[in-house]
């Protein structure tokens, strides 16, 4: 029996609606209507036409059917989501917090379909003697296209439309004709389009496919796929020092599952990722590996949507997105550099990918996953715990590559010696020393831009965004188009000639940014050849694979850039690695911090030394004797957790406790203040029965972004039930109080950034 009635979520984040209405299906619609279509419906007093979409069918009616509304249409334009995306959705917004369309959306790659591309080809239908006669006929008639097209189709017998139409000339009014005498047909045949190009030097990279794993390798292969055989769905951390093949291990494990029918998704943190990883991928497995990411064109995204719901690629590789890919058929999840905070979502639902891998992976009788050399806190306590089954790489993948030499370098000391260059006298000495080897180098530093805020010498003004409660940032020093910049709302300006407050133009920038490091590196070391990578010059399609490319095929000496260099490249010429100022992330208002400086410096020092000369790598600081600096020389990644767990507990911080931030904002503080009081009232209430502790509420770290007030209060409670019940409550609360709707408010679970 059809279904009579939808239940539809309509396409408006709004608490208020945050909820199903039903409908009647008309009957001529009956069959055409299933859960994850998108419809019209008239919606509200005047029914006015809304979008939705249908997360439930039924032939019970929940209310009144003679008042119930009827569905309008079906969207033709849309895309459906599949019925599994809809139950994952579910669980982000209850885990996470959100409107249910929010969680829809978030799951669906893709949201409208795009017109494919096609092939068009014209096709002799008869034989070489029948189309002589044809000829002859249209000789005599003087149709002088028909013949010129009908001699090049005796030769080929196919010929390209285009080719056709164009250097042939022929007419459409001719082609028609000559399709109607059965003479020619047009075929018409779509393709995809393509995301992987080939022309990176794709040939020249090593087929991984008869690289055979090591002892350590096939081990961790062999434990994987017995647990798959005997029906064990577990989550793995696979711990590896950099360079001991994880990927290698990873195109094993999707290999055995490809035979086995089933398709794989490979979460990567960083787009500038996709270059290295892609190839070795598609090397193995051609054209069954595909890509989705926010670079590529809405034809393109779409295109590869499609690949994997029809099943014609059987690995998806990208960021975030990636993991919703419409597989029916997942085997495994895996969530390569698991600890990067780029796994956190920053829009509601800021739901955590590698828990949402886990939860898919249930709802898919799959596995999950996760690699990394320095595991997030969180991911190894569960590991120690028994939560997830560890397993461990110790040794390098290239038995002649040994790790880097580190040592650390007290900038304390250089001051002291007269040095007051961004190069300690020993960072100097090797980059010269590799530029005469012909060694390749890179240079690490966690910030974007040219300086961290420009002010005036004379008087002290420090530019600031009129929107936002920060400094601007100062671009493209020395050029016509020196600009300030807020890296937060976007706001620009000229670079002023001089001070708006005193009118001297003594205006500097202070602080260091990759812009500045590059030019340093280019007065020093003019002869040197310098490629910059950071988020400013990779904001072109294309430009992380163009950059890494050139430095791949030794068009540059020395890569300076921020995070993105140091994750996960393999550069065999690469034997020096210099980090300018490793304190950077080490003193944010973060808990996460040290961590966060850990994993960047133990990254860093994993890029020297992949190939079989020595790598060596200098790490710079004010703070040398800091836990997670020496740990991170020694890359003693059990010391330094030892250290934090022990930091972590004592502070009641994840994983020892779970953190639920309440983030508010208005365009009014007074109003928010009130929210942020009403809320406290109530957690405290509410937090007496369930044992929470209530922190503030009180301002964020910045306090107005685009012309925006905003303030946060923490909860902190070791089960994490109790706080999504805290955060259903307050949305409930929200919802009913009149004053405050117009108030944004949203929840992030355990942050990986301060707030």
């Amino acid at each position: 029996m059809l279904p009579e009635y939808a239940d539809i979520i309509i396409d408006i984040s709004h608490e208020a609606i945050d909820k199903t209405f039903q409908y009647k299906i008309p009957e001529t619609m009956r069959e055409r209507i299933h859960v994850g279509a998108m419809v019209n419906i008239p919606f509200g007093r005047g029914n006015t036409l809304r979008t939705g979409y249908v997360v439930a069918l039924t032939n019970t009616p929940e209310f009144d059917v003679a008042k119930m509304k009827e569905i309008d249409s079906l969207c033709t334009n849309s895309v459906e989501i599949e019925s599994s995306l809809i139950e994952l959705a579910a669980f982000m917004k209850e885990q996470y917090g959100s409107t249910t369309i929010q969680a829809l959306k978030t799951v669906m790659p893709i949201k409208e379909k795009v017109k494919g591309l096609t092939h068009k080809e014209v096709r002799l239908l008869v034989t070489t003697e029948e189309a002589r006669k044809y000829i002859a006929l249209y000789k005599k008639k003087n149709a002088k296209a028909k013949v010129r097209l009908l001699k090049e189709l005796i030769e080929d017998k196919v010929i390209p439309f285009s080719l056709v139409t164009g250097k042939l000339n022929i007419s459409s009014t001719t082609l028609h004709a000559l399709v109607h005498d059965k003479v020619v047909e047009v075929e018409e045949e779509g393709y995809y389009r393509d995301v992987i190009k080939n022309e990176l030097g794709e040939s020249e990279l090593p087929d991984t496919s008869v690289i055979v794993p090591n002892d350590e390798q096939q081990a961790v292969i062999d434990k994987v796929m017995a647990d798959y055989e005997a029906r064990k769905r577990e989550t793995y951390l696979l711990k590896g020092i950099t360079g001991s093949g994880k990927t290698l291990v990873y195109i094993e494990i999707i290999e055995r599952m490809i035979a086995k029918g089933k398709q794989a998704i490979v979460l990567i943190p960083e787009i500038a990722l996709t270059y290295q990883t892609v190839k070795r991928f598609r090397r193995h497995f051609g054209d069954k590996v595909t890509i989705m990411n926010s670079k590529l064109s809405k034809g393109e995204r779409y295109d590869q949507f499609e690949k994997a719901k029809n099943g014609d690629v059987s690995v998806m590789i990208g960021p975030r997105s990636a993991l919703f890919a419409p597989f029916r058929n997942l085997g495994v999840i895996i969530v390569d550099e698991e600890h990067e905070t780029t796994y956190k979502s920053e829009q509601p639902p800021k739901y955590d990918a590698r828990e949402v891998a886990m939860e898919r992976a249930r709802m898919s009788g799959a596995f999950v996953v996760l690699g990394s050399a320095t595991p997030s806190v969180e991911s190894y306590y569960n590991a120690m715990e028994g939560n997830y089954q560890l397993l461990t790489l110790t040794k390098r993948a290239v038995e002649q590559a040994a790790l880097a030499e580190v040592s650390v370098v007290d900038m304390r000391e250089e001051l002291k010696k007269g040095n007051r260059s961004i190069f300690s006298d020993e960072l100097k000495t090797l980059i010269q020393d590799r530029l005469e080897k012909k060694q390749q180098i890179m240079l690490f530093l966690n910030r974007r831009g040219f300086a961290g805020f420009v002010s005036c010498r004379s008087c002290g003004h420090v530019f600031k965004c009129p929107h936002c409660d920060v400094s601007l940032t100062e671009h493209f020093t020395g050029t016509p188009n020196a600009k300030l910049s807020c890296h937060y709302c976007g706001y620009e300006i000229k670079r002023p000639p001089e001070c708006p407050k005193c009118h001297s133009n003594m205006i500097a920038g202070f602080g260091l940014g990759t812009q500045k490091v590059e030019e340093y590196v280019k007065k020093m070391f003019p002869q040197a050849k310098v490629l910059r990578m950071d988020a400013d010059t990779t904001k072109n399609k294309d430009a992380h694979e163009t950059i890494l490319s050139q430095f791949a095929n030794g068009e540059a000496d020395i890569m300076v850039g921020t995070q993105m260099i140091v994750k996960g490249h393999d550069f065999s010429n690469v034997t020096l690695v210099g980090v300018i100022a490793a304190d950077l992330t080490l003193f944010e208002n973060d808990y996460k911090s040290a961590e966060k400086t850990f994993d960047l410096l133990t990254q860093a020092a994993g890029r020297a030394g992949r190939g079989d000369r020595k790598g060596q790598v200098v790490i710079q600081t004010y703070a040398p004797d800091h836990y997670c600096i020496e740990t991170a020389a020694k890359q003693d990644y059990d010391a330094f957790y030892k250290e934090e767990r022990a930091y972590r507990k004592l502070l009641s911080y994840p994983p020892f406790t779970n953190v639920l931030v309440v983030y508010m904002e208005d365009d009014n503080y007074e109003e928010l203040v009130k929210l942020s009081e009403a809320l406290k009232t109530i957690f405290t209430a509410w937090g007496a029965e369930e044992r929470i502790q209530v922190i503030g509420p009180c301002d964020a770290t910045i306090v107005k972004i685009n012309d925006r007030y905003r303030r946060v209060i923490n909860l902190k409670q070791k089960d994490y039930d109790a706080l999504v019940r805290i955060k259903n409550l307050t949305e409930t609360f929200i919802k009913n109080r009149e004053e405050f709707k117009k108030c944004y408010i949203a929840f992030d679970f355990n942050p990986t950034h301060s707030y």
